[in-house]
């Protein structure tokens, strides 16, 4: 697939996703990314917060699965059982491979599926790799790595760009 780093779509948090916009398009997969877009890290589970917007996904006929690059398997594990969600840990983003492993995994095609994470370097470029439509979030929180705050920096100008096309889901 295309090299793109702008998101489909941009808003501030997972919660002003409309599960009921994503049922019109046709999306059955939402694959999401864990730190920072679903819970802060480190957060071990889901809020109450999350688990009705699970609920309110689920009654649309979409799937969540949790797709996370999070190295250590007890942390996307621990929260997805919490969820009721599959969920791949792991993932490698931007590799195409865990995108296409979670799609197989839940018989849905790129067209079916979309991607919300925070990160433009992984979760927007790992989507757009693989054909699928893509979600970017404000990170929840950047506070402890100073790394985050550089890569954060480097993605402004992609997220400026994608909020200011307003595109709708």
């Amino acid at each position: 697939m295309g090299f793109s780093l702008l998101a489909d779509w941009a808003g501030k948090c997972i919660f002003e996703i409309d599960p009921a916009a994503l049922e019109r398009r046709g999306i059955r997969l939402l694959l999401a990314d864990l730190d920072n877009t679903l819970v802060p890290y480190g957060v071990p589970e889901p809020t109450e917060e999350v688990r009705a917007w699970a609920a309110a996904l689920a009654g649309r006929g979409v799937e969540l699965f949790v797709l996370s690059n999070n190295r250590r398997p007890q942390r996307p594990e621990r929260f997805s059982k919490a969820l009721g969600v599959p969920f791949l840990g792991h993932a490698g983003k931007p590799k195409v491979r865990s995108f296409a492993a979670a799609m197989e995994r839940m018989g849905c095609t790129r067209e079916q599926t979309a991607v919300v994470g925070d990160q433009i370097f992984t979760d927007i470029l790992g989507g757009k790799r693989a054909g699928v439509t893509t979600l970017l979030v404000e990170p929840i929180r950047l506070a402890g790595n100073p790394g985050r705050y550089l890569r954060y920096g480097v993605e402004w100008p992609f997220r400026v760009w994608a909020k200011r096309r307003k595109r709708a889901l």
